[in-house]
Parts: structure tokens; sequence; C-alpha cells
């Protein structure tokens, strides 16, 4: 997929070309991701709330077993008990906080579109958004995931491997949280949801990988290359200034 050009100053289009290199170095390398790994919007919105704190084959466990049990269609997972959708998504952890969180969203979605996915993504998207975080149990990171890979809206997974990647690589400060560091992301590329979909299953994949939380391969990383040097002050002047430019689009 070809990278569109960034809709942003051209005083500022230097981290526009850097994402730009992230992005393609990473797709030489490691190729399309195809994600998400799922057949139907439904699939998508269940796993994004199954993968909270788990790991995807945990997670992906659970919706075999939702299959299995014949609750992945939205009239039969509304009728479902209790009882039933929690034996079901167990293999997935938290089961209990998880259904009550499946059981909130499909009462929401009754209430905001008449029960239809159809319906709910087309809705204005930042609406959508804005309801979704209203939902117990849906937080921003789940919400974008639901946006994202379900209703194709452009929205940035900002999750903590592009957090850790972007932080080493002197992009944004190392506590930077999920709504600065999207924020950056959302000014510095084209609201392509193609573009958004990849991008974060590359740094997703590269996280995994190379730069762990605890012992990070840095030598091996196909990122290295843009590692700034370790003895001088390139990241924290980056840090400041790209984070300022943030706040700066945020006042206007």
């Amino acid at each position: 997929m070809q990278l569109a050009a960034a809709r942003v100053d051209p005083a500022q289009s230097g981290t526009a070309r850097t994402l730009r290199q992230y992005y393609d170095t990473l797709l030489d390398h490691l190729g399309p991701q195809g994600w998400w790994p799922a057949p139907t919007r439904l699939e998508v919105i269940l796993g994004a709330v199954l993968v909270q704190n788990t790991s995807w084959n945990n997670a992906a466990l659970a919706l075999k077993r939702l299959r299995e049990a014949g609750l992945l269609k939205l009239s039969c997972l509304q009728r479902a008990s209790p009882a039933r959708l929690e034996a079901c998504i167990r293999p997935a952890g938290f089961y209990r906080q998880k259904a009550a969180a499946i059981r909130s969203f499909l009462d929401w979605l009754e209430r905001f579109s008449d029960g239809s996915l159809a319906r709910l993504f087309a809705r204005p998207a930042v609406e959508v958004r804005r309801e979704l975080l209203r939902v117990k149990g849906l937080g921003p990171e789940t919400v974008d995931a639901i946006l994202l890979y379900a209703g194709r809206q452009p929205f940035f997974v900002a999750d903590a491997y592009t957090r850790r990647i972007l932080s080493r690589h002197g992009l944004v400060p190392p506590a930077a949280g999920y709504a600065e560091v999207q924020e950056f992301l959302h000014r510095y590329l084209p609201p392509d949801p193609s573009l958004f979909n990849e991008f974060h299953a590359l740094l997703v994949e590269a996280g995994k990988r190379f730069c762990k939380r605890r012992e990070p391969n840095c030598g091996a990383c196909l990122l290295a290359a843009f590692l700034p040097p370790a003895d001088s002050d390139e990241a924290d002047s980056n840090r400041s200034g790209e984070l300022a430019a943030v706040a700066t689009a945020q006042m206007e």
C-alpha cells in the first residue's frame, strides 16, 4: 500500500517523513500483517474486548468457543444468559468483567443504533467514539480498535507497543499517554484507515520481536538505524518540540 502525504505544514514535514520511513521499512521486511484476524464486524468487536489484558491466542480460543456455541450472531449473543457467555469466554481471563462489558456494549448498541452495526458505523465517527467511551468496560484502546478495524474509521490505536517504540526513538516523551501519542500520530499521518490498520499492526509486531519492555533487542531491530545517538540531546529536543506542536494544535 502506498503511503499518502501527511496533512501537516511544510515546516513540520520532517516528522511525517520519519514516520513514512518507519512504515516503509517495517512493511518491506515484515510484509502485510493481515489485521484484524476476524471475518465479521461482530467478531472484531468481541476480539477487541476479549484481548484486553491477555494474549491474542487466549482471545482467539474464547472466540472459537463462542462460534461453537453459535453465539457469533448478534441476535443469539443478545439472548445468551450471563452464565453461558461467561463459560464461553473463560479462556480470555477476567471473564466476568469481559462478559459484563460485552453485555453493556450490546445494550448500548440497541439504544444507540437499534442494534445495527451498519447503522452504528454510518453515524459520525467522532460521535460514535464519544458515546462508546461511556460504555463500561471499554477504554480508549478498545474503542479505537473497534472503530478502526470494525468501522474502518481513522483512529490510530496508540497502544503500549506504539508508545514504547516512539518514545525510545525520541519522538514522544517516555511518559506520554494514550491520547497524547494518538494526537501526535493523527497530526503527522494522513487520516487513512488502511494505513492506520497496517502501521499499527507492524508496530505491534516490531514491539513483540525487538522493542520488548524489559530487554529490548535494539541491535537486531529493523528500526535501529532511526534511533538517536544515546549520548546526544536529540531525543530530548525531539520530544519537547513534537509535543509542543501537538499541544499547539490542540489549542487551535
